[in-house]
């Protein structure tokens, strides 16, 4: 697992000239990536033993280690607990996928809503990883000033 120190953070200021946190390079991605339904079957925390066992996605891997290739950030975000944290990085290895972190934990449940002081593109996985493109979608935005 290499880290993210990896990558050359940028400096950053906020509109008063003050230190604000550390930015990547316009070029480079930070993905936080799903496992369960997303690069693999989708396992509840509720039956642990089939974690060990289910197989990767079609072009998961290859997808995924072509963006780490690339220089992007690999991140996989995960509902399942702390508990599953030996199995899960156990499995990652054993088939091969090349990433910076595992976060465990995610909530549960879907309809997540991320709320950030950063850029945030929101791609829903739904069947195969293919080339992503742009699209125009409906959002929902804090309101801003009248005078905005």
């Amino acid at each position: 697992m290499d880290t993210p120190q990896d990558h050359n953070l940028q400096d950053a200021r906020d509109a008063e000239g003050r230190a604000a946190s550390p930015q990547l390079p316009d070029h480079v991605k930070n993905f936080l990536i799903d496992i369960d339904g997303t690069i693999t079957e989708d396992v509840p925390n509720e039956q642990p033993e089939r974690m060990a066992t289910c197989a990767p996605f079609p072009d998961a891997l290859k997808t995924l280690n072509g963006w780490y290739d690339e220089g992007h950030i690999i991140t996989f975000f995960t509902s399942r607990t702390e508990d599953h944290r030996d199995v899960t990085v156990t499995w990652l290895d054993q088939h091969g996928f090349k990433y910076h972190g595992l976060l465990m934990g995610k909530p549960r449940g879907g309809n997540y809503h991320w709320i950030d002081n950063h850029v945030v593109r929101a791609t829903r996985y739904v069947d195969r990883f293919t080339q992503l493109v742009k699209t125009t979608r409906e959002i929902e935005v804090f309101k801003g000033n009248e005078s905005e």
